[in-house]
């Protein structure tokens, strides 16, 4: 991506689909509508070099259809990275469906969504996102083979989310012992922004370690929810990213780490589940950089979940998704490393590595032909 913005206002902008800045060479945009179940969804097909686009579909009320298109934008070029750098053979796709999943959500959507993933021919696979749940993708299964995360009694490996929040523990373990010298947790402020089920997953872990962990949600039954069962804290303020803190976990949507927050932050390390998190890779990876704020890269950390729903692709066990997940933590540690040594952001020090092996595939093809 050649262009700079700073807001999601200039980016909605540009000339539609082509002149996005977030469009990046991709291969496929498919726009779905359905007038009789009123379902309005874009699927967009990153990158194939690796195998099938393999990533979750995200049901959001969305401000309109170009913050729509620029999310799922965005978030098939993070599963392309995030399937390279994790040695997974997968491209990158993503899914996003526009409407309020509380209320608009329907089987008859789901199954109707489903089908147009089926028209695909399996070059988009589709899993659970933000709005979705397991029984979702068991109701998509009943017109369409080419989705994952569907239910364990179903032959599924289940819901993605426990994995992606241990991946995501296991990344911020790694970075801690980057920038302390030791990966232990205990007495370690952390705020966790956003508690769904990842979140909360996240919270069980950093608890059961001894951290000291404070919630912020917008779901305020969610967060004394989870308060009760943790022993967190719940954030009482109005300023969260100016409070102390060693550690700031972004678990909700993304571009939590833009002009204003990054100022503002008091804390030593970013390490979350969120997608997207800098609202700009280059120009806020480098503020990060120049602030000595160690940035865990959201498409390594949060990777667990892809890693669980390629097992059902490859028949791999609980073991084995453990054993890739735990290796987030080696990888994180490698790549801030490497990001130390080039003197470049850690964001760019993972996207090389993830570029080389997708550029290394494709000169294979090639050289078969």
């Amino acid at each position: 991506m050649s262009q700079e913005f700073d807001s999601l206002e200039q980016i909605i902008r540009q000339d539609p689909v082509f002149g996005q800045v977030s469009f990046d060479g991709h291969e496929q945009i498919v726009f779905c509508n359905d007038k009789d179940t009123g379902l309005r969804a874009i699927i967009g097909i990153h990158n194939t070099v690796l195998g099938p686009a393999l990533g979750g579909t995200r049901m959001w009320n969305y401000e309109n259809e170009w913050a729509a298109l620029n999310d799922v934008l965005r978030l098939s070029r993070g599963m392309t990275f995030k399937s390279a750098i994790t040695g997974l053979n997968l491209g990158g796709g993503k899914a996003v469906i526009l409407g309020d999943a509380k209320t608009q959500k329907t089987p008859e959507l789901m199954r109707r969504f489903g089908e147009f993933v089926h028209s695909l021919s399996g070059k988009y696979i589709t899993a659970e996102d933000v709005g979705m749940a397991t029984e979702d993708m068991d109701t998509v299964r009943e017109v369409t083979p080419y989705v994952t995360g569907i239910s364990e009694h179903k032959g599924g490996a289940g819901n993605p989310s426990p994995i992606t929040a241990y991946g995501v523990f296991m990344g911020m373990k790694a970075a801690a012992e980057f920038k302390y010298g030791s990966d232990v947790l205990e007495d370690k402020k952390i705020y966790v922004e956003g508690i769904g089920n990842v979140g909360e997953t996240l919270v069980e872990y950093l608890t059961q370690e001894g951290a000291d962990v404070v919630i912020a949600d917008i779901n305020q039954d969610r967060l004394e929810e989870v308060r009760d069962k943790y022993g967190a804290t719940i954030y009482g303020g109005n300023d969260l990213y100016g409070e102390q803190m060693d550690i700031y976990a972004p678990c909700a949507m993304g571009a939590t780490v833009n002009n204003t927050t990054i100022n503002k932050l008091t804390a030593d390390i970013i390490a979350g589940a969120a997608n997207n998190q800098l609202e700009n890779e280059i120009k806020h990876g480098k503020m990060l950089q120049d602030r000595g704020i160690v940035y865990a890269p959201d498409f390594l950390i949060n990777a667990g979940g892809i890693i669980n729903v390629y097992a059902e692709l490859e028949g791999y066990d609980r073991s084995e998704i453990m054993r890739k997940t735990e290796n987030i933590y080696t990888t994180t540690i490698e790549i801030l490393n490497r990001a130390a040594e080039t003197k470049v952001t850690t964001h760019q020090a993972a996207l090389e590595i993830a570029q080389a092996r997708i550029a290394a595939r494709k000169q294979e093809a090639l050289a078969g032909k």
